[in-house]
């Protein structure tokens, strides 16, 4: 037999075993590589706001933006929407042209959920100034994110890069007085992007309750 009718035999060969291993691949292989990494493109979204409003965060490209994972019957969550620190951050950025999305994965039945009405109502309660609540009770963005806790956050770039993930701050407590003298990673991230210097840290533990994401 010649070459010529080997060689496509074994070219044909090997694209169906090259097909089965591909095809033998978990399912979190491939979902791994649209994960949010520091220092790599943000994975895009769209979900809808808890005043009906839909949002997408490529709608975004072009501004800063900080993503806040948000349960309101968390303590830790309370913590600093009870002092107001959590206000007056994004009231500081909001002002300056961030995007602030504070995202609920909490499922439905579960703490931190509320229906879109009244979520609105828990928003003006807590008098939030972020941007948007968006909902996402099926908790794929949260799984797409990595994001454990609330508050988990995450900033990123108007170039849509992740330049920071972590806790709001280094003090793990669900105590308003440590608040004062903590270090604000949110805060350190924006203000060193901002101006054009590196983000120090680009990571940090994050805090909080967890999320109460759907069960399997």
């Amino acid at each position: 037999m010649s070459m010529t009718t080997r060689h496509p035999r074994v070219l044909c060969a090997a694209l169906v075993v090259g097909l089965l291993t591909a095809a033998a691949l978990p399912a979190t292989s491939m979902a791994q590589t649209n994960q949010a990494e520091v220092g790599e493109p943000a994975p895009n979204f769209t979900l809808q706001a808890a005043d009906g409003d839909e949002h997408s965060l490529a709608d975004f490209e072009g501004q800063y933006v900080v993503l806040e994972w948000l349960n309101f019957g968390c303590p830790f969550v309370g913590k600093h929407y009870g002092s107001g620190n959590m206000q007056r951050l994004q009231d500081t950025y909001t002002d300056e042209g961030v995007v602030w999305l504070s995202i609920v994965s909490s499922a439905p039945g579960k703490q931190g959920y509320y229906p879109p009405g009244e979520m609105v109502e828990q928003k003006k309660k807590h008098d939030g100034n972020m941007t948007a609540i968006l909902m996402d009770p099926e908790g794929e963005v949260g799984k797409t994110y990595d994001a454990t806790v609330t508050p988990h956050m995450y900033v990123i770039s108007p170039e849509g890069e992740l330049l920071y993930r972590g806790g709001i701050d280094d003090k793990p407590t669900t105590d308003e007085a440590d608040i004062e003298g903590a270090t604000n990673y949110v805060r350190m991230a924006l203000d060193a992007a901002m101006n054009g210097e590196e983000v120090r840290p680009k990571r940090a533990e994050p805090y909080g309750c967890t999320i109460k994401y759907a069960s399997k």
